[in-house]
């Protein structure tokens, strides 16, 4: 079993359900506060942010590209003008406290660690991108805080090695396919029973496609946590945002995944009493 604040998480518990915000807030603490309003409104567990160190993640080449956004016209400009500050987060802290929901971040780099252990967030996300980051995984690991490891574009041996640096103790694995959006016909859910045969820890889903239904299929499949992108609105510039549920779909996406859960059972087989007027009306007088 694991513990992310209030919310307790192994094999037999609900769904956890983690609303990643990531950086679709394109640097508005204002649509930061609105997506976290319609998460909570939603019944989402917990939202999710991304937290880059930009001069240690990116190399200046690469900040130095030409590339037109609102913030101006590189790369670097566009990286820098989407992370948030550390009052913002405060801000972000204390907006979340206030509605009681639960707030985290993927790190990327051992500087953002530190950074988010000085907001005292109650666990923290791997991002399939840093899978393969040794340093980043055992840094995290130190925070004895727990882990949620997404497991796209990454082989069976690349997520073995993770596993084993981290530990199960307190990993939870998603399943996921780093697309955006991710085409159906590439989401591989069957690989969930891969992962739940293989590992001790709770086994999750992080989605990027569009629609439903799917991620409820996870659900049903076993995963105990589920990771969607939201959105204000899908037409919003940005990266993620094609990838992403906007508010109406979100509360149809959780409502679906409570009444599945509702509808699931004990899996005992027994006769209702609504069941008994029906009996006595229809079933034949011969027993077998």
């Amino acid at each position: 079993m694991i513990k992310i604040a209030n919310k307790q998480i192994d094999n037999n518990s609900k769904t956890f359900f983690i609303a990643e915000i990531g950086i679709n807030h394109n640097g508005s603490i204002k649509n930061a506060e609105k997506l976290i309003k319609e998460c909570k409104k939603a019944g989402a567990d917990a939202v999710k942010f991304q937290k880059r160190t930009i001069e240690k993640v990116y190399s200046l080449d690469e900040l130095m590209k030409p590339r037109d956004s609102v913030f101006g016209k590189t790369n670097g400009d566009l990286k820098r003008g989407l992370e948030f500050s550390k009052t913002d987060y405060q801000k972000i802290d204390k907006i979340c406290k206030d509605l009681d929901i639960i707030w985290f971040a993927s790190c990327w780099d051992i500087e953002s660690v530190d950074f988010m252990e000085d907001m005292n967030i109650p666990c923290y996300k791997i991002a399939s991108a840093s899978l393969t980051d040794k340093d980043l995984l055992n840094y995290t690991k130190n925070t004895n805080k727990p882990i949620i490891l997404s497991t796209g574009m990454s082989t069976e041996d690349e997520i073995e090695r993770a596993t084993r640096i981290i530990g199960e103790d307190k990993l939870i694995i998603l399943h996921c396919t780093s697309s955006y959006p991710c085409a159906i016909d590439e989401l591989n859910l069957s690989y969930i029973h891969k992962l739940k045969e293989k590992y001790k820890c709770p086994i999750g889903y992080s989605g990027h496609e569009v629609g439903l239904s799917t991620t409820l299929a996870a659900v049903a499949m076993g995963a105990k946590v589920v990771e969607r992108h939201v959105t204000l609105d899908r037409s919003l510039w940005g990266s993620d945002q094609s990838a992403s549920i906007e508010p109406v779909g979100l509360n149809k996406l959780i409502r679906d995944i409570k009444a599945f859960e509702q509808a699931l059972g004990d899996g005992k087989k027994i006769v209702y009493d609504t069941e008994k007027p029906i009996l006595e009306k229809l079933r034949k007088i011969n027993t077998i």
